[in-house]
């Protein structure tokens, strides 16, 4: 009887050790497992950010860029946490689930365009090394999303003469393969990609983009208080609310000013000029010429100016006018195409960050035009080619309602002047027609504001530049 009873009792025991060996082994497997892989619901989006890595650079021969650096480089958001109050922390929980979330692919761009902007891969820099000489003409050309555009400006480059001499830098404010296809067909000069890192597409719904909390343009600022959007109480001069698609361009112009002049290692000690483009711009064969003639007749005759423009937007015929230079007021309605700058130009500019960055107009052009009255040492003068250099291809655009862009009849249209013209092109000489008196006419002040730029977020940011990278 006792030995049944003591076979149970050791049979049972048996059993629960068993089974207990059995949980902790199932138990150390899970654990192992979950260490060493990523949980399903995480594979989409791991694999959505290796294919967009590599497949952006290897569509894009030209970007030497690491992807793995996607994540360390994203600066994460600052949370202030409060432990001691319970209700806040509450509050904070809903801002929380409110606050969209930013998607895997932002965050890779993210880094991709930390990395390149770190890196500076200059393309072509053994090819014309010999070419290019210190301090040698630098064109910056200022590009959103217009390949179409940038190709007419790429082939006018390529066939200006000494064009092999200069640095070409791209500055981008959007990510794209064609974009990058266009610029990696540059094989005359040495080329530079340089991405302005606040762009609406790297920040598609939080600032500097479009917050689904920004209070909508045209609601009045009682009832945008009412409603609680997050920029409420900071309107434009018109009563009306920020629009990220406007106050982007002038961020793009003043962060690369900045970052080109002050921010481009191999341009750290460039004692040289700074031509400033956009992709919709088409250059004459002889621009690079008619700037070395330009920049000479400055030391001579017009120390005291400040800006050198390629020309205005008047097509006019260069018949008797091609040889022929004016010195001027700069307006940024006439001077605001194909300018030129120098470091001393730029660093008077620069001192003036507050006045541009709080001026309330989104147009980077019209607060150049009120800091010629109001910051600088004195209004600029701009010596100006009464026969144009460049040319304005782009027939849509910001500020323009056409619905069907003709890059094509733009191109003909300018070909046919230069084409005509073309005798009169590479003058030996340059001949001032008009100068300002000695004591000058005084600058033009801006006629009004054009609004648009009340947000403080937009003056924070914009004067930020100065201390970023």
């Amino acid at each position: 009887m006792r030995f049944r009873i003591y076979k149970r009792k050791v049979v049972i025991l048996t059993v629960v050790v068993v089974v207990c060996g059995l949980a902790f082994w199932s138990s150390g497997r899970q654990k192992k497992s979950d260490s060493g892989s990523f949980p399903k619901e995480m594979e989409p989006a791991r694999r959505s950010s290796s294919s967009i890595s590599s497949s952006s650079i290897n569509n894009n021969n030209q970007v030497q860029a690491t992807p793995a650096v996607s994540r360390a480089s994203v600066l994460p958001p600052v949370i202030h946490a409060n432990e001691t109050h319970p209700e806040k922390e509450k509050e904070k929980d809903k801002e929380k689930v409110a606050r969209p979330e930013v998607d895997n692919d932002t965050l890779v761009y993210r880094g991709i365009v930390f990395q390149l902007n770190f890196d500076q891969t200059i393309r072509n820099e053994e090819k014309f090394k010999a070419a290019r000489h210190k301090d040698d003409l630098v064109v910056v050309v200022q590009v959103h999303n217009r390949p179409d555009y940038l190709k007419l400006l790429v082939d006018s480059l390529r066939k200006a003469k000494g064009v092999e001499s200069i640095l070409l830098i791209f500055s981008h404010d959007f990510w794209s393969p064609e974009i990058n296809q266009v610029v990696a067909s540059v094989d005359f000069c040495q080329v530079l990609q340089i991405f302005f890192p606040f762009s609406i597409q790297l920040y598609p719904q939080e600032f500097p983009g479009n917050d689904p909390r920004d209070c909508p343009r045209d609601i009045p600022k009682k009832d945008a208080l009412k409603l609680g959007c997050i920029n409420a109480e900071y309107p434009d001069s018109f009563g009306h609310y920020r629009e990220a698609k406007f106050s982007q361009t002038k961020h793009h112009w003043w962060w690369k000013l900045h970052f080109v002049w002050d921010r481009v290692r191999v341009l750290k000690d460039h004692k040289g000029l700074v031509l400033l483009i956009e992709e919709d711009h088409f250059l004459s064969p002889d621009f690079l010429h008619l700037l070395k003639l330009m920049s000479a007749l400055k030391r001579e005759q017009c120390s005291d100016c400040d800006i050198l423009s390629l020309g205005s937007y008047s097509h006019i015929g260069y018949s008797s006018k091609a040889n022929k230079v004016e010195v001027k007021a700069w307006k940024s309605t006439e001077h605001n195409m194909g300018m030129v700058l120098s470091r001393e130009t730029y660093q008077k500019l620069i001192r003036c960050t507050n006045a541009f960055c709080t001026y309330d107009d989104y147009n980077w052009d019209w607060s150049l035009q009120h800091l010629t009255v109001t910051c600088l040492p004195s209004y600029w003068k701009v010596m100006v080619s009464e026969a144009p250099r460049v040319f304005h291809a782009g027939d849509c655009g910001m500020h323009h309602k056409k619905s069907a862009c003709m890059p094509v009849s733009q191109k003909t249209k300018i070909e046919n002047i230069l084409q005509s013209s073309g005798n009169q092109l590479f003058p030996k000489n340059l001949l001032i027609t008009k100068r300002l008196p000695a004591n000058g006419a005084g600058g033009v002040a801006p006629h009004v504001k054009n609004g648009g730029w009340g947000d403080i977020r937009d003056h924070e940011l914009c004067k930020s530049y100065l201390r970023l990278q």
